[in-house]
Formats: C-alpha cells, sequence, structure tokens
C-alpha cells in the first residue's frame, strides 16, 4: 500500500515508531499530488519544497530523541480561511489576492504544536458561501465535491493528505464529505476554537475536521479542541480522551433515531431506498422518529441568522468591493441588510428552547440518523444543497458524515449521524460502532447485517 492511503492514526503511528519517516510520507502524498491533481485541483497554495523542508525538520527532531506530539510529521491540509503565518489566506476571493498574515490561527497552530505537516491551503468557495471554487469531485470530475471546504473534502479523498481541517456554517464540512465520500466532524460549537479563521457568523460558525476513519477525525478533535480566550464561545474544560472513547466498544449497542424532518422530501429516490434498506438493516436498533412543528421553522431561523452576521462582518468587503463579489455572496448581504431586529433576535432565542426538545430524543436514543446530503454530488456549477445539514448547524450539536452507502452508479452517499450538544466523544464512538457493525451499504446490495427485527415505533420531539 502506498504511504499516502495510510490513516491519519497508521501514518502518526508508523512515524512515531520509526516505521517510516515524514519526509519519505509526505514525498508519497506530493508524487499522489502530482498524480492527481491536475484533475481534481483541490490546493488554492502548496509549496512542495517547504512541505519537505517541514518533514525533514520534523524527523531531525525526533531523532533528537524530543517529545513528539499526536501528529508528528503527519501532512494536513488546510483550508483557505485559517490564517497561516508562512502562507497567504486568500478566502477564495480576489479582494484578498496574496493576503499573508502574521500569525496562524488557533487551529493551525495547535497542530504545529501537535507536530503536524502544513501541507498548504486547500481551496474554499468564495468567503466560504456557495460561489464554487475549481475543485471537482475524485470520483468524477464533472461533478462538486461540496462546499464550502471544497478542497480539503477533496485532498483527503484522493490520498493527497490523511487529514485536513474545514469550517461549517451550514453544510460545509458534512456535505462535501458525504460528496468525495470521507469522514467529516463538526463537533459541538464552540468546542475548536475559530481565533484567526474567516468570521461569518459567531452563531453558527464550526472549525470541522476530515479523515478517512472515524479514529483518525477523533484524533483530529481531540488535537484542536480546547479553550481558547480568543474564542468568547470556547469554554475552559478537561477535555476527553477522544481517540480511546471512540475505539471502544459501547456499554450497550446504540440506538438510532431515523429522522424523517420536514425536509425529507428534498431527499432524492436513490437516498430514500438507501435510508430504507439501511432502517432495515439495523433492525431493532433504529425506531423512526418525528420533530416536532416547533422545528418546522429552524431552517428559516438559520437562514435569517446567516444573513444578518454575514452581513455584518462582510460590511467593508461589501463596501469596498461588491462589483468583484459574486451575485449570490452579493444578494446575501443584502438580504442580510434588510432583515428587521426583531426577527434576528427570535432566530437567535430559538436555539436553546429547540435543543431542550432535541435532548427527549438523546434521552432514549445515542444518534440521530439522517442524510448528509439529498443524493448524489451534482454538477460542477453548484456545491449541492446543504438542507440536510442546516438544523444542526443552527443548534449547534456535533455531527458526523459516514462512507456507508453508494448509489448504483458507485457514487458516495452520506450517513449523518446526530448528537446531543457537548457528547462529541459518545457521537464518534457510536459512529465509530456503525462502521464496524454494518459495514458499506448500496443501494440492491448490502455487506454486513448485524441487528435484526424491523422497527416500527415512532417517538416524538415536541
Amino acid at each position: 500500500m502506498s504511504l499516502c492511503a495510510l490513516s491519519l492514526a497508521e501514518a502518526a503511528a508508523d512515524i512515531r515508531e520509526g516505521r517510516i519517516t515524514s519526509a519519505e510520507l509526505t514525498a508519497d502524498c506530493l508524487k499522489q499530488v502530482a498524480a492527481v491533481d491536475e484533475k481534481v485541483q483541490a490546493w488554492a497554495f502548496l509549496d512542495r519544497s517547504y512541505a519537505m523542508q517541514q518533514a525533514e525538520a520534523a524527523d531531525a527532531h525526533r531523532k533528537q530523541g524530543k517529545a513528539l506530539g499526536p501528529l508528528h510529521g503527519v501532512p494536513i491540509g488546510i483550508k483557505d480561511i485559517f490564517d497561516t503565518s508562512d502562507m497567504p489566506t486568500e478566502f477564495g476571493s480576489p479582494l484578498w489576492a496574496g493576503r499573508t498574515p502574521r500569525t496562524d490561527a488557533a487551529a493551525v497552530a495547535r497542530l504545529r504544536s501537535a507536530g503536524a505537516v502544513i501541507m498548504g491551503k486547500t481551496v474554499t468557495t468564495e468567503y466560504a458561501y456557495f460561489h464554487p471554487g475549481k475543485t471537482r469531485n475524485p470520483h468524477d470530475a464533472e461533478r462538486t465535491p461540496g462546499g464550502s471546504s471544497s478542497g480539503s473534502a477533496a485532498a483527503v479523498a484522493s490520498n493527497m493528505v490523511p487529514g485536513a481541517i474545514g469550517s461549517q456554517t451550514n453544510g460545509s464540512v458534512i456535505r462535501p464529505a458525504a460528496f468525495c465520500g470521507i469522514v467529516g466532524f463538526k463537533p459541538t460549537h464552540g468546542l475548536i476554537p475559530r481565533s484567526g479563521a474567516l468570521l461569518l457568523s459567531r452563531t453558527l460558525d464550526h472549525v470541522g475536521v476530515f479523515a478517512r476513519t472515524v479514529e483518525d477525525v477523533a484524533l483530529l478533535a481531540e488535537t484542536l479542541a480546547g479553550f481558547d480566550e480568543e474564542d468568547l464561545d470556547t469554554r475552559p474544560l478537561a477535555i476527553p480522551h477522544f481517540s480511546a472513547v471512540a475505539a471502544s466498544e459501547p456499554p450497550l449497542p446504540p440506538r438510532f433515531a431515523f429522522l424523517r424532518s420536514a425536509v425529507w422530501e428534498q431527499a432524492d429516490p436513490v437516498t430514500r431506498e438507501a435510508f430504507g434498506e439501511l432502517v432495515e438493516t439495523l433492525g431493532e436498533a433504529a425506531s423512526e422518529v418525528e420533530l416536532g412543528p416547533s422545528f418546522d421553522q429552524a431552517v428559516d431561523m438559520h437562514r435569517v441568522i446567516m444573513e444578518v452576521e454575514m452581513a455584518h462582518n462582510l460590511r467593508r468587503d461589501y463596501k469596498r468591493g461588491g462589483d468583484k463579489l459574486s451575485t449570490q455572496l452579493r444578494q446575501l448581504i443584502e438580504r442580510g441588510r434588510a432583515h428587521l431586529a426583531m426577527d434576528y433576535c427570535n432566530a437567535l432565542a430559538g436555539i436553546t428552547p429547540l435543543n431542550q426538545s432535541l435532548d427527549l430524543i438523546f434521552d432514549e436514543y445515542d444518534a440521530v440518523l439522517t442524510p448528509a446530503a439529498p443524493g448524489e454530488a451534482p454538477g460542477i456549477g453548484t456545491t449541492g444543497s446543504p438542507i440536510f445539514c442546516t438544523t444542526w448547524s443552527y443548534l449547534g450539536v456535533p455531527a458526523i458524515s459516514l462512507p456507508l452507502m453508494s448509489s448504483e452508479t458507485g457514487l458516495p452517499l452520506g450517513v449523518q449521524l446526530v448528537g446531543r450538544r457537548g457528547n462529541d466523544v459518545r457521537l464518534l464512538r457510536t459512529a465509530h460502532w456503525l462502521v464496524k457493525n454494518i459495514g458499506r451499504t448500496s443501494r440492491g446490495g448490502r455487506r454486513k447485517v448485524r441487528a435484526g427485527g424491523p422497527g416500527a415505533e415512532k417517538r416524538k420531539a415536541r
């Protein structure tokens, strides 16, 4: 197996134990970039010689017997909205071409402290919104990789790096992970600091991670999580052992709440059929659950918050260079400037009571089971609909996309698991159990069936 195909955890362990060097791994990743990136176009900035310099420095550090971080010598991709002191950060916009910050974003600084090689900057859509960048889906170059963390997802899916970081304000981690057929994890709002990253919406912005296994995203999240005084939504809490707990067996088999939300009708037929098969496979481990009418306005409330806060945070760019912004982004900013203050306050006030209602489900179930996206990745003129992510971004709850299913054409269909706010580690453990016990399912054929008997009982969160 090529070194670039190693999982993140495998690569870190192999470097730590001397089976491979960081230089060997990084060189193989760069070889893969040379082989596939002309087609995929995942990178906004990549300096091959500088990547190798970092890897060689990591190897010298190890030879000197110094302490090693959990990601020592492992190449990581950075979405081009996170400040990097040694590389440009341009937000996917010509307004910021050539911008090189003086300091690292908090997430980047923590990756460096963990020993990671900062491979380069991955493509983002314009200002991490809907206007597509140059990146193509590794499975089909005529389809989108999703957005806005397009390059991060595509780089991991095509083995150019074993892990990458991105962000989600609506569906920008879960959706591209689903379209590219990898694991994407959006933790609880405020778990990973956003200091030094492009600010779109303080209420909705999350830092997320991409890798090829649940264990890998757990390792990345554990490395990045924690309090940062510059991000007022982080808190000084002890960091759980994400990796160890995620890989452990749950004390009881998990139970899944299969959710047909108000947006279920927007799922493609292939997704509905695949989820019907998955729920049948889970049997008594899954029950169909309905959300009460109080959730019906969640998507609209998310939209109000996102448009108002993005209009405020991008106001200077809109004023000085509005003609250089995409039509989509200009229209969003103009809508945000027109919203009433009362509507914005009502949208903010809705988050806590809806989380309290959702707790009724999590008192009985380990995770909500729902699509990550409406269906297969659409064409390159769009980044796809984030509708199956919107409610969970609004509520700030943890979510993970798993590449468990595929369509008849062989394209990935993501399975999204959602957990209780703050219960990130439990969600990761449940996701690991699902991957281990169900395996990969495709419409018209399944691999592993570990649960019996259909579960038809319905529950409702009011």
